[in-house]
């Protein structure tokens, strides 16, 4: 609308013909500036070197005179703002459209859907899944469903580390101290802790650690006894991370380990070397060289072994030519900054990847209450089912304090979906790039930033339909009578905006921090504004949005990655 004013008032020369610039139209926030406003006619100022008031308010006649059925008013304000006011009829209608298709009309029709690969929640088998696995885990899962409710086709991965010389330590640990039976009944605490001892002991005496490394060359080598230990460890390690992934509400649809491409890595290499894409290091090591790096990548060592960084060259050119990928996207720490810039770097070298191909989407730490660095006492990791169980534990607490009456099987799985849901919330409200520290008050508080609020607010939502026996109808009828209803309806017509923001910048934090205005809405509207005791017209309409609010919620949680329960 903004953009056909302003083409016709060059038709009419009032302005100079050149192509407009790229402009704002954004959510005001404020009532006295309307409820959009864009910053059109400040850049023009700049472009006709013109005051911008003048242009803001040529712009805010021709809007308010072509726009007059959109538009209850429009005007320019300083230092040179075009502020409009949607007109109520016209909201009412917009709002009718989106509840007849329902919650599709906010789901991107892209004619070309891009097809992402995203490599997310990695880990090295035979250890469990850690709190500081919690970040990659639940950001890369909630990119995979926004992307995916945006349009684009996403390939859910997880490239867990499942090769390398550690696993030559863990079988050489398992021949010198293991218990087939213990190992049997308790496998992920009892393969830690032998890796552990092992690793203690080679720090003590090389000797160890040179065993280690010639049990991993068996391995390599193909030994029937050493692949069938490597085996069984991987095969009890995914199980483990199946459980967990399943408490969490987690589901990665395709696991390729590192070893997938063990057999690929020489021919990768020569290939390069062939191509004088790489070239022998003074340790005669394979690198590559790379025009933005003063630090070369090794893709071999000196003894011949490949590392890390081959492996993920490997798995580069499989994921663009089994998926015919457009983007791989890779969840990953801040740490892996450098790491990562030199594997693209790499890949765009060998010619494997385009520039910009390979995405790294980074994130912070996740820090203990006291700031430092999620440990336990004795310097080991931290499980992550024990702090999903704790949540549990402790929502379950709260669920009793403030709804005593309902049934203990109620209450389990209320404090299950509670005690998930303000975990992953917790970390996906947060700004990704930033550290963020552990707090139990925070993540269960029923009435700040967290995701128990947000299901209350749904509960709450949920219960005024009961009372008010809403019957969904084809064609709702909605009408606006009070401020409230319309800065609502404003709201909700927002979430295809806020999806979409996310599906381009990659930070889901924009979605919770949504939803969580939107929640704030809802509970001052009904506090202030009668549902149930309204008259019959009023009643139909506000259950309306008291329904369509909900819908909102709950499908913007769902992306999340976090349930509603219908009480708590």
């Amino acid at each position: 609308m903004i953009e056909e004013a302003a083409k016709q008032l060059q038709g009419e020369k009032v302005l100079p013909v050149f192509d407009l610039p790229e402009f704002q139209v954004e959510r005001s926030g404020k009532e006295n500036c309307g409820d959009y406003s864009t910053n059109l006619a400040l850049l023009l100022a700049k472009e006709l070197r013109k005051p911008s008031m003048e242009i803001a308010g040529i712009l805010s006649s021709k809007l308010g005179a072509c726009g007059s059925k959109f538009f209850e008013k429009v005007e320019a304000a300083e230092p040179g703002f075009i502020n409009f006011w949607l007109s109520s009829d016209n909201l009412e209608k917009l709002f009718l459209l989106v509840a007849k298709k329902g919650i599709k009309s906010f789901q991107s029709k892209t004619p070309k859907p891009e097809t992402i690969v995203i490599e997310y929640s990695s880990p090295n088998i035979a250890k469990p899944l850690g709190v500081h696995h919690l970040r990659s885990t639940v950001i890369g899962q909630a990119l995979v469903d926004i992307l995916r409710f945006n349009g684009q086709k996403v390939i859910s991965l997880s490239f867990p580390g499942d090769w390398g010389t550690q696993f030559g330590l863990l079988i050489a640990a398992y021949k010198k101290w293991g218990d087939k039976e213990k190992l049997k009944k308790n496998p992920i605490a009892e393969m830690l802790d032998l890796y552990v001892r092992f690793s203690e002991a080679a720090e003590k005496d090389p000797k160890f650690l040179e065993e280690g490394r010639k049990e991993f060359k068996k391995l390599e080598q193909g030994d029937t006894e050493n692949k069938k230990l490597w085996q069984w460890f991987k095969d009890e390690s995914f199980k483990d991370f199946n459980r967990v992934y399943q408490l969490l509400g987690v589901k990665i649809e395709n696991t390729i380990g590192e070893s997938f491409y063990e057999s690929e890595l020489k021919d990768l290499v020569q290939e390069a070397l062939k191509k004088g894409l790489a070239e022998k290091g003074e340790d005669d090591s394979i690198v590559v060289r790379l025009p933005d790096s003063s630090t070369p990548e090794i893709i071999q060592k000196s003894d011949r072994a490949t590392i890390y960084t081959t492996r993920e060259l490997a798995a580069i050119r499989h994921r663009l030519k089994k998926w015919k990928a457009d983007k791989i996207i890779y969840v990953a720490a801040n740490q892996q900054s450098f790491h990562l810039e030199q594997v693209f770097g790499c890949a765009e070298k060998l010619g494997l990847a385009r520039k910009n191909q390979l995405i790294h989407v980074k994130f912070g730490m996740m820090l203990g209450p006291d700031g430092k660095k999620f440990a336990t006492r004795e310097g080991r990791l931290i499980p992550l089912d024990e702090v999903l169980k704790e949540a549990r534990e402790r929502a379950k607490s709260i669920i009793e304090k403030n709804n005593p009456a309902l049934a203990d099987r109620e209450k389990k799985e209320i404090a299950r979906i509670v005690g998930v849901g303000a975990v992953k919330f917790f970390d996906l409200s947060r700004n990704r790039l930033s550290d963020i520290v552990f707090n139990w008050e925070q993540i269960l508080n029923l009435k700040g930033f967290s995701a128990p609020y947000l299901q209350y607010t749904f509960t709450r939502l949920e219960s005024i339909l009961r009372k008010g026996k809403f019957k969904k109808r084809i064609i709702p009828k909605i009408k606006i009578t009070q401020p409230l209803e319309k800065e609502i309806i404003l709201g909700l017509l927002r979430f295809d905006e806020v999806i979409e923001d996310v599906a381009q910048t990659l930070f889901p934090n924009k979605l919770a921090e949504y939803l969580y205005e939107l929640a704030n809405l809802l509970n001052n509207f009904y506090e202030s504004v009668p549902v149930l005791k309204a008259g019959p017209q009023e009643k139909e309409s506000r259950l309306n949005l008291v329904f369509w609010s909900g819908e909102i919620l709950k499908t913007g949680l769902g992306l999340l990655g976090i349930a509603v329960p219908e009480k708590m």
